[in-house]
């Protein structure tokens, strides 16, 4: 009798036991989400441009965006040209440098000149800007065509460069090819177009598909270049930058403490 009556305490411990554990499983793993520190960061959208091989689909937008940019605009009396001197010295912290990227010290300085033109008469684009820069390295030209009323497309951008070895003059009367063309798009990510080279340990893409798309960019910046009067404003306005930068540069005279009066 003894015996039975401790199985039976036994079997009457066990059961709760049982059901306890059921219970408690489930609110366990309900729990743990929330105790994850990971699940309250908010997520981070990145767009990963494909500039090399654009979709077919992108292409036709490339090719409808160049097609539309006006060849004998009519501009309306308000313009703008500005000049300057712009200094970047510190690397931004995202942009950590690769491996064959070597850091300078030195501040980089490049002289810019802008030119801005309004449309009075035009369905699709309403402005165009240029901007031409030189670091002493590097000159890049900038065309921008800027949309009236953003839907779908908001801005066509034209770019090129050539190294710094060649003239102002030469480069702007040599009607340099545009290495990349940028589509920015309202409310959805952009479209690009570059030149791209060959890889670490690989071959260089195959871009002859996208050669007549560089080619009509590169007659619309021409065109352009030419509308502004880009070959003569430029050179005149850089020309004004390299005097008033000596100037600001330059130390100033040491002028002698007056002498003292003797009694």
């Amino acid at each position: 009798m003894l015996r039975n009556a401790l199985r039976n305490s036994i079997s009457i411990v066990l059961v709760p036991l049982a059901l306890l554990a059921s219970v408690s499983a489930p609110r366990a793993e309900a729990q743990q989400p929330a105790a994850n520190p990971h699940s309250t960061q908010p997520q981070v959208k990145v767009n990963v441009l494909n500039v090399c091989t654009p979709s077919a689909d992108e292409q036709k937008e490339i090719a409808s965006a160049l097609a539309r940019a006006p060849k004998q605009p009519l501009f309306s009396a308000d313009f703008e040209v500005s000049r300057g001197r712009s200094t970047l010295s510190d690397m931004a912290s995202f942009l950590k440098p690769g491996e064959s990227v070597a850091e300078s010290d030195q501040s980089s300085v490049a002289s810019y000149v802008r030119i801005r033109h309004e449309f009075s008469v035009q369905a699709l684009f309403s402005s165009v800007q240029y901007s031409f820069s030189d670091d002493g390295h590097t000159m890049v030209e900038t065309l921008v065509l800027h949309v009236r009323d953003p839907k779908d497309l908001m801005s066509l951008s034209l770019e090129d460069s050539a190294s710094a070895v060649s003239s102002v003059e030469a480069m702007l009367t040599s009607n340099t090819p545009v290495s990349r063309v940028r589509l920015e798009r309202f409310g959805k990510s952009s479209v690009a177009l570059a030149r791209c080279s060959a890889p670490e340990n690989g071959p260089a893409p195959d871009q002859s598909a996208y050669e007549p798309l560089f080619r009509s960019a590169s007659e619309v910046l021409a065109n352009y270049r030419s509308l502004l009067g880009v070959p003569k404003i430029v050179p005149a306005e850089l020309a004004k930058i390299a005097p008033a930068a000596k100037a600001q540069t330059a130390p100033a005279s040491k002028s002698k403490p007056p002498a003292e009066e003797k009694k």
